[in-house]
């Protein structure tokens, strides 16, 4: 056989194999795009921050939640993906789940399937009453507002944690907090409950016990002073105010609880119609404190009522200035003088109620 003959038979082959391995590559090239398109190609819209997944929610459920809030950019292949890595055959985990721009379906699939849940972070101050927490905790946690309001009246339930239905508002320190999404109504009472603990440290009880309160008390009195003093600086000065009232047996006549009483926040003038009101909040007509508190006190108010200033103040006016601040006296003619100078500032003002 002559070399010219094995160099025209070898040709034919070289051919083949080329075909053939461009024939893999195309396919290769393919499925790899396919496979790169399925599990890592970015798939978030950013029309959203956060995908939702509720107690007891199945794939349809989530898939409605996807579709709804338009998601994802392609449903179908996150449909494909879920399928090849189980999450179809799974019990979908609840959570409020973070999506990031870039990130692809095996990402969203792989924190799905592992519950890594990105947490809600709950900051609480002056709240005044129990159905506006319990409305702003639904906003910001699964459980409804009314599952928080039956905890919040269940009097069995809230006296395991030492409190009565009056008095369970003292129990939620404002701060911020950080919490998951699926956190339960008893679970965030337990995790309160812990961190009223943690706030009423021994230092903190002994200055209470000095003051002849329990801790319950000094935060419904904070409540009050928190509903007085527009500055901070104030607090201690009216904390030793209602105190002194307080000792000496003498109502505590705050304006702020007789706005509670009234359900009526945006009454600007006491009037003596409002004096009236019949409510156990009403310190024009009940001696001693509230049973409890008319507003989530600020810790600085706790500890202004805790620290508070050593004086004999009695009373206490707004300044005719609108400042903001108060006139002190020790006096009832003092003190008349203080006020008929802020009633003729309201009037000029022409503020009635």
């Amino acid at each position: 056989m002559t070399t010219e003959n094995t160099t025209s038979k070898k040709k034919p082959t070289t051919k083949i194999v080329l075909i053939i391995l461009l024939v893999l590559l195309i396919g290769g090239g393919f499925y790899g795009f396919s496979f790169y398109k399925l599990f890592f190609s970015p798939n978030i819209t950013g029309k959203e921050k956060y995908l939702y997944i509720k107690t007891g929610g199945t794939m349809d459920d989530l898939m409605h939640e996807i579709k709804t809030k338009d998601l994802l950019k392609d449903e179908g292949s996150f449909v494909e993906a879920a399928a090849k890595m189980d999450l179809v055959n799974q019990r979908l985990k609840p959570g409020r789940y973070k999506l990031t721009k870039n990130m692809n379906n095996r990402t969203l699939i792989n924190t799905i399937k592992s519950g890594n849940q990105d947490p809600v972070k709950l900051k609480f101050q002056n709240i005044r009453k129990k159905e506006n927490f319990a409305g702003y905790l639904s906003k910001s946690l699964e459980a409804d507002s009314l599952s928080f309001l039956k905890v919040l009246d269940s009097a069995a339930l809230v006296e395991k944690y030492g409190f009565t239905t009056d008095n369970i508002y003292t129990m939620f320190v404002p701060n911020t907090y950080e919490m998951y999404w699926t956190t339960t109504p008893i679970e965030f009472f337990d995790r309160m409950q812990k961190e009223y603990t943690k706030f009423w440290n021994a230092e903190r009880k002994q200055k209470a016990a000095a003051l002849n309160l329990t801790p319950q008390q000094v935060t419904i009195l904070a409540s009050i002073v928190d509903g007085e003093a527009i500055y901070d600086k104030e607090m201690p000065i009216i904390a030793g105010l209602y105190l002194n009232r307080l000792n000496r047996g003498i109502l505590l006549q705050a304006d702020p609880t007789v706005i509670f009483a009234n359900d009526d926040f945006t009454v600007k003038r006491v009037t003596n119609a409002l004096l009236r009101t019949e409510s156990k909040y009403n310190t024009y007509k009940y001696a001693g404190l509230p049973p409890g508190p008319i507003m989530m006190p600020s810790i600085n108010a706790i500890d202004a009522v805790l620290n508070k200033n050593d004086n004999n103040y009695i009373y206490m006016c707004a300044k005719e200035d609108f400042s903001g601040y108060h006139a002190f006296a020790e006096t009832k003619a003092e003190h008349e003088k203080n006020a008929n100078r802020y009633r003729a500032a309201l009037n000029k003002r022409n503020i009635f109620r």
